[in-house]
């Protein structure tokens, strides 16, 4: 005999575990499928949150090795413990994953364990079972893109997952891929002592962001240690008795050259994850990248069928999916949702970090939008400067007729938490005049984002 649901959700990755919590809150009963033995799905187990805990050790471990002394610390230089660093990776993992469990109790979701597939609308078959539901919502995230020609063992040839759990840091570590995942995951074990390039197919590191950032950014990683062979693509990936051998070659065409790796990390991005979903046999559409192609509702071609967060267009941000997923569950329950695709921010989780929110330079003037620029750099904030964290910039874009607020660009210490701000002004269609008359805490690396507004139309103060 079939269970019976208003809501099935394939997939229990940030979007489906809030599309689920959401939609239980407002009265549906709801049954989540997931096949890992823990939930949270890629984000929570080998994604966003071990890699941030990763990215503050390493931060924490760097500083006591190279800043302590100059505040007046005086310590032994530190010792890696390699394996309770990864302890500590692993129990921020078990916790924000029991947490989503414990949710799941909360809202009474029962969590079906197992694949699922669609094996007809309003129907899933998993861990033996078929479960009916009124509504399917396929959120089954997104997976890692292969390099042609290149073997992922996570031993010496690793996918960002790999990467996480490395047994030793490498003496040398070669990124094939100069986006977000391969800089965070190159700035953990270059703190904790590898030499790290990165090797870029397109002529800049972090395509689609602001060029002055991307500008700026890549001179502090160099100031790091970080090396860059961008416009350069990986021909060949030769594993040695002891490391690796990686041929690149001008992307526009040249002579071939050789490097020499430990590890290679190959981080080109991530694709849409359809595989045994049974999307074929339903009828559900999808387009020429894999993704499944939905509606402004999320609804796919076949009625009943939804689909939210990395499996369907737009940036593959854990955020962007659980703004889909509770959007989805208000609709399903009759009321009102909807995401502002104009305000998703954006974060590297580097030293410093970079964030940014709405539309870049680059894109305005490609649009033939007139706009001003405001600007203010770190090394004019006073907390900044008392911190020794001056590397960076605000930067503020406003239309040029209206004063709104089109842009937020950062460069900084705490950019992906004083990013906020900038999206609560944008979400209220703030101008740079109402930021620039906010009273912002002394001192606080936050008042870069006054003064960056004031310079839109003005002078900022400290400058």
């Amino acid at each position: 005999m079939a269970d019976a649901f208003d809501l099935v959700v394939i997939g229990a990755g940030p979007g489906g575990y809030e599309c689920a919590i959401k939609a239980a809150q407002l009265g549906l009963s709801v049954a989540v499928v997931e096949k890992r033995n823990a939930l949270g799905g890629t984000c929570l187990n080998v994604g966003c949150i071990p890699s941030k805990a990763l990215l503050h050790a390493s931060e924490l471990f760097h500083e006591a090795g190279t800043s302590f002394a100059g505040m007046g610390i005086d310590v032994p230089a530190p010792k890696l413990n390699l394996k309770q660093l990864l302890a500590f990776k692993d129990e921020a993992i078990d916790g924000n994953t029991k947490g989503i469990e414990f949710l799941f109790k909360k809202n009474k979701i029962e969590w079906v364990k197992g694949e699922g597939s669609i094996t007809a609308p309003g129907k899933v078959s998993a861990a033996g079972r078929t479960l009916e539901a009124r509504n399917i919502v396929i959120a089954t995230g997104s997976d890692v893109a292969q390099l042609p020609g290149v073997e992922i063992d996570e031993k010496v040839v690793v996918s960002s997952t790999g990467a996480l759990s490395l047994g030793k840091v490498p003496g040398k570590l070669l990124v094939v891929g100069g986006g977000v995942i391969g800089l965070e995951l190159g700035s953990v074990w270059g703190r904790l002592g590898a030499e790290v390039t990165v090797v870029e197919y397109l002529d800049n590191i972090l395509p689609g962001m602001d060029g002055e950032v991307v500008k700026n950014f890549t001179r502090i990683l160099k100031k790091q240690g970080f090396t860059f062979k961008t416009g350069s693509k990986v021909t060949k990936v030769e594993k040695q008795k002891s490391g690796v051998k990686v041929t690149i070659e001008p992307a526009k065409g040249g002579d071939a050259q050789t490097l020499d790796a430990d590890v290679v990390l190959v981080a080109i991005g991530r694709v849409a994850y359809t595989a045994g979903l049974g999307l074929d046999k339903v009828g559900v559409k999808t387009d020429a990248r894999g993704r499944v192609e939905v509606d402004a509702s999320y609804k796919t071609n076949v009625d009943g069928i939804y689909a939210i967060g990395d499996v369907i267009a737009g940036p593959m941000l854990a955020h962007k999916a659980m703004e889909e997923g509770v959007a989805l569950a208000e609709r399903l329950a009759g009321h009102y949702g909807a995401v502002n695709y104009d305000v998703i921010p954006g974060v590297v989780y580097t030293s410093p970090e970079v964030a940014s929110v709405g539309k870049t330079e680059e894109q305005l003037k490609e649009a033939g939008i007139e706009y001003n620029s405001g600007k203010f750099p770190f090394t004019a904030n006073g907390r900044a400067k008392a911190n020794k964290t001056t590397d960076g910039f605000v930067k503020i874009l406003a239309d040029k007729k209206t004063d709104r607020i089109l842009g937020v660009h950062i460069i900084g210490v705490g950019a992906g938490e004083m990013i906020a701000q900038a999206v609560a002004a944008m979400e209220l269609s703030s101008s740079s005049e109402d930021i620039a008359r906010m009273c912002i805490a002394h001192p606080t690396m936050s008042e870069a984002i006054k003064e960056a507004a004031l310079s839109v139309t003005g002078v900022p103060i400290h400058m």
